[in-house]
């Protein structure tokens, strides 16, 4: 099976929907160094339709203007886009396809593909979460940046269901941006207030 990775913009307060206004003046090189290595070997990109119509918006006019950014306009389009939409027209970029039926079954399906050993989640907040919840997500990676946003669309909705997750890398950058890379984790043990309370400051051993 595949690995699956998503790979997210953040606020320090969980909003996952990107304001320009406060998402490129902390982009550094150490982020781009960041994102490559995120998207370096992806056989596929996942993307739910909202994330993938800003990127057909925007990188095929990149890759053929020929600026600095077309070389990785240029990788996201010869990459085999899967698109998650209900539609049915055009999508208008080459190497995409329409993600078809059950989201789950589907992106099972895909990652048990030959030859498919990791696939990338960019943005799509819809989809990773459904990815969460089915438990198909490997690792979840986010590069949060040190600003509230107080508005926008979270990552993590109103839910019965608690995700714990293991840290498995962090980095922090010179502008405050802290890369975390997550897996899925258990929670440490069964323990109420009275199993720690020896851990209190002031307690004696704490």
């Amino acid at each position: 099976m595949a690995t699956i990775v998503s790979t997210l913009f953040s606020s320090l307060d969980g909003v996952v929907e990107i304001d320009p206004a406060w998402h490129f003046p902390y982009f550094d090189e150490n982020m781009g160094a960041a994102v490559d290595e995120d998207y370096e070997d992806a056989d596929a990109l996942l993307l739910g339709r909202v994330t993938y119509d800003s990127f057909a918006g925007a990188w095929p006019d990149r890759e053929a203007a020929g600026g600095e950014d077309a070389t990785f306009a240029a990788q996201l389009g010869d990459t085999r886009k899967v698109v998650a939409t209900r539609g049915d027209q055009d999508l208008g970029w080459r190497n995409v396809e329409a993600l078809q039926g059950d989201l789950v079954e589907a992106v099972t399906a895909l990652s048990a593909e030959p030859g498919i050993e990791k696939i990338v989640v960019p943005g799509s907040i819809s989809v990773v979460r459904q990815l969460l919840a089915a438990g198909l997500l490997d690792e979840l990676r986010l590069l949060v940046h040190p600003v509230a946003a107080r508005r926008g669309e979270r990552l993590f909705d109103e839910g019965d269901e608690v995700y714990p997750l293991r840290l498995l890398r962090s980095d922090v950058f010179p502008t405050g941006v802290v890369r975390l890379v997550y897996t899925p984790g258990e929670i440490p043990g069964a323990q109420t207030y009275d199993d720690v309370t020896d851990k209190v400051p002031g307690a004696e051993g704490a």
